[in-house]
């Protein structure tokens, strides 16, 4: 049965937009003092002209700021509403304005007014969005040449762990999810993150199948001889292209958004390895200019981050008034950045997959962000990071929806980058940060990369990609992104920095800044108090070390582990963290990209709370807690292995494996040389 192209729904919301502008045009005649009409039928004739042109005249404004670049498209979503009245004004006599800014003032009152009559209208339903664009792209999309092939869309829930997606679920606070196991007999399984848990480290696993030479989110790469972070794009770039080998997971037409690596995407879109800083992409702008010359485009995304940021500074707060500890620092620039990611790109991200999805593009691979930012500053058992995953079931809601339109049968499977571990900040609980303590411990030059950079890596992802060609606008757009990524920089290291000391959660990085890894001999024989020093902490569990004479050994207060054979002289410092750790920090150890000292903070053997060396209290990359438990939710035709799956590579190969049985990657050559 084929689909209506207006359903009742649909009228309905256009009944109730047309009512509220006609409203909203009264009540800016009210309240500002340039703006008039001699009838309430002329108002009522100026808000049908409004819906009119604006369905007339946005695909032009749409195709003209996507080809100029980011600024217009800023502009349109600023000044298009605006636009958009004026001409319709223009066609109904006896309704005028002074100037050009009383419009604009009436502009918005109407875009508000609309989406706030927009909310109640589709509370509980699909975004307005999403469905309009749904509408949009039916009417321009070609049938696909393989239709009985399905499509597969991975939606990455960056952060979330196994245990609190349980939970959720059991408190009954994820209908979607729910549903889907209820009902559709999707099924649920926890997957182990392999040391480091981050998202360079899993993503590279998952999209590349290869987990090795990534030690953590950030580090100093002795080739280099400078801090590489994964989340700015020369330095994705690089990790991707020191990986890749042209098969992964999105070779096969697939489409990569909001990833910090292309898995070999055909397409990659907000995708930091593939962000071109001199010009980006066009149809990312086309897009995203669709997007803001909607009134439930823009004006829905605008509100919903104000209100985003008022309920961010009510919590925290709530937060200082109940005196919940552990707890930290959440101020206004966090609130500007979590408006950011778990709204607007929320919304971007939802509307590129919906058209990828409406187009039958074979294999699509997304990140939401909105839990992982969250939790990193709130803790990821809290109120307001457990909302945000509702609102994130919401998303997925959204995406079934749009997946019953397209022209090829979907799957949706749904899976975590890693887990997260909740504790006090170690700089807090201890009055000194990691790099504070090395200085201590050899008064040595200490170049300190410890802030948390993330968020700040989203944001110039998107600037990035939004920037236009070589134009007065693509160079303004180039210097937006230039300006957040100085923001997000590590420091330079010079010839006079002794060691670069890095934080990554609550595993540290201890690099002497040199071209060489030096051995436990070397740093002893240079700073013999470093390593008895930082193992005596009450704030470290153990330092991980390559000794010249025994190999990769875990040093604790009163004992050391040799990782090679798994000999421990002494109380093990590994006893806490369970049978495999010793496998996970050999690997890591042996790695030629591994620091000097890997520093892994105290965990509370009751709580398993940790220290994080960076400023969160949500945080993940070492050992202890629940950073290593990462959730992969499939549909019932995709079969699980018999086995655990143990490492974001083995990962991998599970989900090509799902492509394979979907007939997907027939013509993609099994031997990497041939590729």
């Amino acid at each position: 049965m084929s689909t209506p192209l207006v359903r009742t729904g649909d009228l309905g919301r256009i009944a109730a937009t047309y009512v509220t502008s006609a409203l909203a045009l009264a009540f800016a005649a009210a309240v500002l003092p340039g703006f008039r009409f001699s009838s309430f039928s002329q108002l009522l004739a100026a808000a049908a002209a409004t819906l009119l042109v604006g369905a007339l005249v946005r695909p032009l404004l749409v195709a003209a700021s996507a080809a100029v670049g980011w600024l217009a498209v800023l502009l349109l979503a600023v000044l298009g509403q605006a636009v958009v009245l004026t001409l319709a004004l223009l066609l109904i006599p006896g309704v005028e304005a002074n100037s050009f800014w009383v419009v604009l003032a009436a502009a918005w009152i109407a875009a508000a007014a609309s989406t706030i009559v927009a909310w109640l209208c589709t509370s509980g339903t699909s975004e307005a969005f999403t469905a309009a664009l749904v509408r949009r792209t039916r009417k321009h999309r070609q049938p696909v040449d393989d239709p009985e092939v399905p499509g597969v869309v991975f939606v990455q829930l960056d952060g979330v762990p196994f245990p609190v997606m349980q939970w959720q679920l059991l408190a009954a606070t994820l209908p979607t999810v729910g549903r889907w196991i209820r009902d559709g007999g999707y099924r649920l399984v926890e997957w182990t993150p392999i040391l480091p848990p981050t998202t360079p480290a899993s993503q590279l696993g998952i999209l590349h199948g290869r987990i090795d030479g990534v030690p953590a989110f950030r580090w100093y790469d002795r080739a280099l001889g400078r801090v590489l972070v994964a989340n700015r794009a020369a330095d994705a770039a690089e990790i991707e292209r020191r990986a890749t080998d042209g098969r992964g997971l999105l070779a096969d037409g697939g489409v990569s958004i909001s990833n910090l690596f292309s898995g070999d995407a055909e397409r990659s879109l907000l995708t930091m390895s593939k962000l071109e800083l001199k010009r980006g992409s066009a149809d990312t702008r086309r897009r995203v200019a669709w997007y803001l010359a909607r009134p439930d485009g823009f004006a829905g995304s605008f509100f919903g981050a104000l209100a985003e940021i008022a309920r961010e500074r009510f919590e925290a707060r709530r937060q200082r008034r109940r005196d919940v500890r552990p707890r930290g620092y959440r101020g206004w620039l966090f609130a500007g950045m979590r408006a950011v990611t778990n709204v607007l790109l929320r919304d971007l991200n939802t509307a590129l997959v919906a058209e990828e999805m409406i187009r039958g593009t074979r294999v699509v691979y997304v990140d939401y962000v909105d839990y992982d930012e969250v939790a990193h500053h709130a803790g990821g058992s809290r109120p307001e990071s457990l909302a945000a995953l509702d609102r994130l079931d919401h998303v997925l809601a959204c995406l079934e929806e749009v997946a019953a339109s397209a022209p090829r049968p979907y799957r949706l499977v749904i899976l975590s980058d890693h887990g997260q571990s909740q504790g006090a900040i170690f700089a807090d609980r201890y009055g000194i940060d990691l790099a504070g303590l090395c200085s201590q411990l050899t008064a040595a030059e200490v170049e300190a990369v410890e802030q948390s950079v993330e968020g700040w890596g989203r944001l110039n992802g998107l600037l990035a990609d939004l920037a236009g060609v070589d134009t007065t606008t693509g160079r303004a757009a180039h210097g937006a992104a230039q300006r957040v990524q100085h923001r997000s920089a590590p420091p330079t290291v010079t010839a006079a920095s002794d060691l670069v000391v890095l934080g990554s959660g609550n595993l540290g990085l201890v690099y002497a800044a040199e071209e060489t890894r030096l051995t436990m001999e070397d740093i002893t024989a240079r700073w013999p108090a470093l390593i008895p020093g930082l193992v005596n902490h009450d704030g470290i569990s153990f330092v991980a070390v390559m000794s010249t004479e025994h190999g990769p050994l875990v040093v604790g207060p009163a004992g050391i582990h040799r990782l090679s054979d798994a000999k421990v002289t002494g109380d093990d410092p590994l006893a806490p963290f369970g049978l495999l750790a010793s496998a996970d920090l050999f690997r890591a150890v042996s790695m030629p990209e591994a620091p000097d000292l890997y520093v892994n903070s105290a965990v509370d053997k009751d709580s398993g709370e940790v220290a994080a060396f960076e400023g969160l209290v949500g945080s993940h990359g070492g050992l202890g807690g629940w950073q290593a438990r990462g959730l992969l939710l499939a549909p019932p035709d995709l079969s699980l292995p018999d086995h655990p799956i143990r490492g974001a590579d083995h990962l991998h190969h599970v989900l090509v494996a799902y492509l394979e049985q979907l007939g997907h990657r027939s013509g993609i050559s099994r031997n990497a040389a041939e590729v």
